[in-house]
């Protein structure tokens, strides 16, 4: 198949996008064009998929993105076998698309990916005015419903069904896990590997490092909000923690294995309620026993597995805590690591769904094939190709 992915708003190193989705589909034989903010994030395509750079949707700043990606998706859209894309802002770009698509006799599957609660997430941008954001949940979810009308859904959550009236297929966020045992936890290093926002806690990492410091080393991996860069900087050039910013994810992920403890503090939001941590099946899956807040899934894999400790929203010294009661208990630091690698390796495996995800979209495209075939019997002369037929998608 020719897939094209395109995201104005999530890095172009995004794990789930680049390091699972698109890696899956090259693995299979498609052939791939991602068009994402690789110049306004600064880091180029790989050279294994054809690279399209798209301006960033960021803040109130978004028409410039949508306008861009209209263009791409007028240019290349017919080229394509199946469409995903990645941002719920994408869903304003289509809708002339769409409609042009299906005039010519050339529209691709067209998916959109829904990774989080959006309308559940207005109320952690800050950039949004507080007025603004219930008439614009109201939006957002009359635009999910339009959606799930005129599009194929992708789901990162099974509790994501629940905001749409018919059953989509689930793509959950796992991690790719090493198939042999990692190093075991070390008693000196703690890491957190994530987005670094309010909402997600960095207050309280910066708060946990300094109560940890000078008897821990603290790594943090992830970009950052601008109101929080200013205080991790402060933090790193006082030695109370290590940031390293933005790393590829293959890079972030070569850090984690040997840890003490894998930090998850979330808060109690509306869009991490039913949203299980990336970060801590990351954590489990390189053998790190996981701190985390008590958001629901989170909470649920420490019950079911084993594999870390839970600890009090907004609450560093109690987070502190935890993570010295893990290097003081090296038995139980190294029961939590070996339990949550051997979880994430049997039930928590990118590698065991990837080819479900694959033929997903397959079974999508010949579906579409099949039909533009059917269409064109049925409107042209016995024994001649019907008008702006074309291949069907390519495996």
């Amino acid at each position: 198949m020719r897939i094209l992915v395109v995201t104005v708003v999530h890095h172009p190193e995004d794990a789930r996008i680049l390091h699972r989705e698109i890696a899956a589909l090259r693995q299979h034989g498609h052939r791939v064009v991602y068009a994402a903010p690789f110049a306004a994030r600064e880091v180029a395509p790989r050279p294994y998929v054809e690279g399209i750079d798209l301006p960033r949707a960021a803040g109130r700043d978004r028409r410039s993105a949508l306008r861009a990606a209209r263009a791409l998706l007028a240019e290349r859209g017919p080229q394509a076998d199946v469409v995903l894309l990645h941002d719920p802002e994408l869903l304003l770009a289509l809708p002339g698309t769409l409609r042009r698509w299906r005039r010519d006799g050339h529209a691709p599957v067209t998916v959109w990916d829904v990774h989080e609660d959006t309308a559940a997430a207005l109320v952690m941008k800050r950039w949004l005015p507080r007025p603004l954001r219930p008439p614009l949940r109201l939006a957002v979810r009359a635009a999910e419903r339009l959606a799930e009308r005129q599009l194929r859904l992708l789901l990162a959550e099974d509790a994501y069904q629940r905001r749409f009236r018919r059953p989509h297929p689930v793509v959950a966020n796992l991690a790719t896990v090493p198939p042999e045992p990692p190093e075991p936890p070390g008693d000196e290093r703690v890491v957190y590997l994530g987005h670094l926002s309010r909402a997600r806690g960095a207050p309280e990492l910066i708060e946990t490092a300094r109560l940890l410091t000078p008897d821990f080393r603290v790594e943090v991996i992830g970009g950052a909000d601008p109101d929080m860069r200013g205080p991790l900087t402060e933090a790193d050039r006082e030695g109370v923690l290590r940031w390293h910013g933005y790393l590829p994810n293959d890079r972030a992920l070569a850090l984690l294995s040997g840890s003490v403890a894998g930090l998850s503090l979330l808060r109690d939001q509306a869009n991490y309620r039913h949203s299980r941590p990336t970060k801590a099946v990351e954590y489990m899956a390189h053998g790190v026993p996981v701190v985390t807040t008590p958001t629901p899934l989170a909470a649920e894999l420490i019950e079911r597995y084993g594999c870390g400790l839970v600890v009090p929203y907004e609450d560093p010294a109690t987070a502190a805590q935890a993570v010295r009661h893990l290097r003081a208990d090296r038995q139980l630091r190294r029961r939590a690591a070996s339990r949550g690698w051997e979880a994430a390796l049997s039930d928590l495996n990118w590698a065991d769904r990837a080819t479900e995800f694959v033929m997903c979209l397959e079974s999508w495209a010949k579906e579409a094939s099949a039909s533009r075939t059917t269409a064109g019997r049925s409107t042209s002369p016995a024994g001649t190709a019907p008008a702006g037929s074309r291949p069907g998608p390519r495996s």
